[in-house]
């Protein structure tokens, strides 16, 4: 297994929108970074958010999860309340090769200010949009920036295409469009 690079990247979001959108290059400036790195890319967070609220009082259930744990808001900056998380999504699309493993960790920005970010390896053969989470591990609330970068993902190139693909077994994840809650 061999962790793919920059060029490797490229090629396959331009020949195969593996990544879409697909910024070439780092963008800074003024934006927490995002775009292709060395050897991996690092995605956006969009402007939808899931923000997780316990106004019902109600169990944290992943086998019964109800939506109306969460209030969603459509904004440009979104605050974490202490000690709770946040779902989102990115603003790229994901389009997973065969015999492709892909691994993404959150960016030492918000790692440096106790939030975390989660989510589980891209199988090959998925494809959507990815549902972040976002954990506030800190005693007071913590923003994050809609358009800016939150993650790394990160190419893990297999020795062999797996017998069963994620789209083989049509996995209850594959090709989602939004933030999307726990699923039985």
């Amino acid at each position: 297994m061999s962790v793919l690079s920059d060029k490797w990247i490229r090629k396959m979001s331009k020949e195969e929108e593996m990544i879409s959108p697909f910024e070439e290059k780092q963008v800074r400036g003024n934006s927490i970074s995002y775009g292709l790195s060395s050897f991996g890319y690092d995605a956006r967070v969009s402007d939808e958010f899931k923000i997780f609220t316990n106004v019902n009082s109600e169990i944290v259930d992943p086998k019964n999860f109800k939506p109306t744990n969460f209030v969603t808001k459509n904004t440009s900056e979104c605050i974490i309340p202490p000690n709770s998380f946040v779902l989102a999504r990115t603003v790229e699309k994901f389009k997973i090769p065969d015999d492709v493993l892909v691994i993404c960790l959150g960016k030492s920005t918000y790692a440096r200010c106790g939030i975390i970010v989660n989510v589980t390896p891209l199988e090959p053969g998925w494809e959507g949009y990815v549902t972040l989470e976002f954990s506030n591990t800190t005693p007071l609330p913590a923003k994050i920036y809609a358009n800016e970068g939150v993650a790394q993902f990160i190419f893990l190139k297999g020795n062999e295409k797996p017998e069963v693909t994620y789209a083989d077994r049509d996995g209850k994840y594959m090709g989602q469009t939004g933030v999307t809650l726990p699923k039985v």
